[in-house]
């Protein structure tokens, strides 16, 4: 710390400057235009202590929105209350700070509902999210457990994008890049595509049962692949990762294997996003 000679009073005379910054204590001892610091820079952050708990009311409040789920719409106060462990009126004070800030509303039977204020959050969080540093080592992972390509696409109008595409190393495989569009009225991936944005029919039923679709040359008679959605907490469909590669590697003894890695690969990107 530097303090100019107009603040000394006397300057033959040593003065002791105590500060307080931060509950971090600094004494500067000055003699003319002498100066010894006894203290390390009071200003600099300090780590919170191990061990250090957090805000109790805070958690509470975290709690009372962790208790909702799509078991039901609404909760009344006593819902809260089992779910929680917490006082009814600790729920009632917790509640008129979420309601005041968007984060739960309160319908004309006095049932709580999550508020607006989530999904602008949610909507800013998947906006924020980089989709790829979550997706890409989970394909390559499954390319190098399988030595099939792997891919992840999404559904845009009447057709599926391949945002991301790691190849396999094998010179026999389908070529498809990043960027490229496929029809989503056939092949595997537009399938599990369409299934999980609702579409009727008996083979889209099996597919939402079923959670994957097997496709031997739909799209092309020398190619093979195997889709599963990877869905949102409101089992929506973010996308869809796909293994393909030559018929003649899609025996039923790899094709079980690939369903399960595919099962795992998916259930990490949804576990990443916050789907589970």
């Amino acid at each position: 710390m530097t303090i100019g000679s107009g603040l000394l009073h006397n300057p033959g005379t040593p003065i002791l400057l105590f500060a307080m910054i931060k509950n971090v204590k600094t004494v500067t001892t000055l003699s003319g235009d002498r100066s010894t610091s006894i203290a390390a820079d009071a200003e600099a952050e300090t780590a919170p202590a191990p061990g250090f708990d957090g805000v109790e009311a805070v958690e509470r409040a975290f709690k009372v929105l962790d208790a909702f789920d799509e078991r039901k719409a609404g909760l009344a106060l006593k819902d809260l209350a089992q779910r929680t462990g917490l006082t009814k009126s600790t729920i009632l004070r917790l509640a008129v700070s979420l309601e005041r800030f968007g984060y739960l509303v309160r319908d004309r039977e006095s049932l709580y509902h999550l508020g607006p204020t989530l999904w602008r959050l949610g909507s800013l969080f998947r906006q924020n999210m980089d989709l790829g540093g979550v997706v890409r080592p989970v394909l390559q992972g499954l390319v190098e457990k399988t030595n099939e390509s792997a891919s992840f696409y999404v559904a845009r109008n009447n057709a599926g994008v391949c945002l991301y595409r790691v190849n396999s190393m094998r010179l026999a495989r389908d070529h498809v890049e990043e960027g490229d569009l496929l029809p989503l009225g056939i092949g595997a991936t537009g399938h599990v595509l369409r299934a999980f944005m609702g579409e009727p029919g008996a083979m889209f039923d099996a597919i939402r049962k079923d959670r994957f679709y097997v496709s031997m040359g739909e799209r092309d008679p020398d190619v093979a692949g195997i889709a599963v959605p990877v869905l949102s907490p409101d089992h929506v469909a973010i996308g869809a990762i796909t293994l393909s590669g030559l018929v003649s590697r899609f025996r039923p003894r790899q094709v079980a294997s690939f369903k399960r890695l595919l099962a795992e690969a998916a259930g990490q990107i949804e576990r990443r996003l916050g789907g589970i």
